[in-house]
């Protein structure tokens, strides 16, 4: 069976996950979540938000693992203002990219990469896309298997 060909795969093992869930879905929650963060000079390298059946809010950030301490406390104040329900830190991800060129034109690539990574045991924090580039955060411990099994599943250049 002919692999797909993708672009590359870009991968960040130095980050940090914020996750905050169960808060009222209304205007300003991501806007506090990341003011709070970029006020002091902390970068979000991936955000994720959703709102479930509830009409509640769920956020991941991910940042620079040598910044989750004070990224946590940060967010653990706009939570308490925003009455979430909850907020953790997990504290070795990585973040997993595989690249284009025109995903949207090329139907199934997240679910091969899905199904490669799920095909080694390996649990999926959170997920992003965009029209060129398919994005999940990881276990740090979990990286080498997941490139593995990238590297099996598509056509690197």
């Amino acid at each position: 069976m002919a692999k797909t060909k993708i672009g590359g795969i870009i991968q960040n093992t130095q980050l940090a996950a914020v996750r905050v869930s169960g808060i009222a879905d209304r205007p300003g929650v991501a806007a506090a979540v990341l003011t709070a963060l970029g006020q002091n000079s902390i970068s979000a390298q991936f955000i994720v938000q959703c709102i479930d059946l509830a009409s509640q809010d769920h956020i991941v950030v991910c940042v620079d693992r040598d910044r989750a301490d004070l990224a946590f406390e940060l967010v653990q104040g706009a939570a308490q203002m925003l009455q979430a329900r909850h907020v953790d830190l997990i504290r070795e991800v990585s973040l997993i990219s595989i690249f284009g060129p025109d995903f949207r034109e090329r139907p199934g690539i997240a679910g091969a990469m899905f199904s490669a990574l799920a095909g080694r045991g390996i649990n999926i924090f959170a997920i992003s896309t965009s029209i060129s580039t398919v994005s999940c955060v990881i276990n740090r411990q979990d990286t080498q298997a997941a490139l593995e099994a990238i590297s099996e599943t598509f056509e690197l250049p």
